[in-house]
C-alpha cells in the first residue's frame, strides 16, 4: 500500500545544469533558498541583484529596466524613515546615503544586464499575485519600505495580466539571449498575511498563468516548470516541514524541495563534482580533538589536495 503521494517528474534531457551553467535566481524569498544551495555547491550564480521581488510586474520591470540599461537617478528613489529607497527594489539595497543607493542601483542592475545576456539558466520563482499601487504615481511597486498603507491600494493582479508580464519577460530575455532555459515556478511560501482565501486565489491565479503560456510550448525545451508548490502541497503534506512561524518551508522541506531539483536538473557530471565539493564543505566544518595529531594532518593535506584539484578543473570554485 502507498501511503505517500509523489509528483512525477522526470529529468530534463536537454540544456542540464553542470559546472559550465551561469544561473539567474529571481523573485521570491524561495528563489534564496534554491539560491543557496547552488552557492554551497559552488555553482555560478546570482540571486536576487534587486533583492527579494514577490510579484510578476516587479521580476517583470527589473528585467526590462536591466535588458533597456536604465539608469537610476534620483528622481527614482525617495526618503523615509532616515534611509533612502527605491520602490523597484528591495530594502536590503536601501541606504543611508542618496549617493550610495544610486551607485548600487546602477551597479546591480549592470550586473543583472550581464546576466541575462550571459545565463544559461534563468529561474523565476513568482510568490504572489498581490501587488500594491502607489495612489500618487499610479505605480505598482516592488516593495513598499514600511511607508504608511494608506499611501498604496492593494490589488489582485488578474490571470490575463500575469498571462501578458510572463509573456513580456520571456520576450525581453529572448531580446538579449536566444540560448537561456527559463524555469518558473511557483512559491510554497504562504502568503497568510493576505488571508487564507487570498493566498490560495492568489496561488490559483500563478500557477493558471504560467502553465496557460507553456501549454501551447508543450514542444519546448527552453521554457519549463519546476512544481517546488504542488511538491511542498502534495508530497510534504504535514506541517513538521514548516517553520515555526508555519509559513515558511523548514530546512528538511527545502533539502527534499532542492533533492528533487537536482534529480531533473543537475547532469550526471555536476553530480560528481557536488559530491566533492560536499566532502570538502563538510570538512572544513570538522573540529578535530587533537589538531596536532598525524591523523588530523593528513586530514587537512587531503582536503588541500581535492581543493587544489577541483580548483584547476574549475578556476571559480574557492573555498
Amino acid at each position: 500500500m502507498e501511503l505517500h503521494t509523489k509528483i512525477p517528474l522526470q529529468k530534463q534531457s536537454n540544456n542540464l545544469i553542470d559546472y559550465q551553467s551561469n544561473i539567474l535566481l529571481l523573485g521570491s524569498c524561495f528563489v534564496e533558498n534554491i539560491g543557496k544551495k547552488l552557492e554551497y555547491f559552488k555553482f555560478q550564480n546570482l540571486i536576487n541583484p534587486f533583492g527579494i521581488l514577490f510579484h510578476p510586474l516587479a521580476i517583470e520591470n527589473l528585467i526590462s529596466n536591466a535588458v533597456q540599461k536604465k539608469e537610476y537617478a534620483e528622481k527614482d528613489i525617495f526618503f523615509h524613515n532616515e534611509q533612502w529607497h527605491c520602490y523597484n527594489a528591495h530594502s536590503k539595497l536601501s541606504d543611508v546615503s542618496k549617493d550610495n543607493l544610486i551607485k548600487e542601483l546602477n551597479k546591480q542592475l549592470d550586473l543583472t544586464h550581464n546576466y541575462i545576456k550571459d545565463s544559461s539558466h534563468i529561474i523565476i520563482t513568482l510568490g504572489t499575485a498581490w501587488v500594491y499601487k502607489h495612489i500618487e504615481t499610479k505605480a505598482i511597486v516592488a516593495n513598499c519600505h514600511k511607508v504608511p498603507q494608506k499611501q498604496f491600494a492593494k490589488e489582485i493582479l488578474s490571470i490575463e495580466e500575469i498571462k501578458n508580464s510572463i509573456k513580456k519577460i520571456i520576450d525581453l530575455i529572448g531580446s538579449v539571449n536566444h540560448k537561456a532555459t527559463i524555469i518558473f515556478t511557483v512559491s510554497p511560501v504562504r502568503h497568510i498575511k493576505d488571508g487564507f482565501i487570498e493566498n490560495t486565489q492568489s496561488k490559483a491565479h500563478l500557477i493558471t498563468a504560467i502553465q496557460s503560456v507553456l501549454s501551447p510550448r508543450a514542444q519546448s525545451r527552453d521554457i519549463c516548470y519546476f512544481p517546488s508548490y504542488e511538491i511542498m502541497l502534495d508530497e510534504l503534506r504535514d506541517y513538521r516541514f514548516y517553520d515555526e512561524d508555519m509559513i515558511h518551508p523548514n530546512e528538511t522541506a527545502i533539502s527534499y524541495i532542492w533533492e528533487k531539483f537536482q534529480q531533473v536538473w543537475t547532469s550526471s557530471q555536476a553530480q560528481e563534482t557536488m559530491n566533492d565539493v560536499e566532502y570538502i564543505q563538510k570538512g572544513l566544518l570538522h573540529e578535530a580533538f587533537n589538531p596536532n595529531s598525524d591523523a588530523h594532518l593528513k586530514f587537512l593535506q587531503d582536503l588541500e589536495n581535492k581543493k587544489q584539484d577541483l580548483n584547476f578543473r574549475h578556476s571559480y570554485i574557492v573555498f
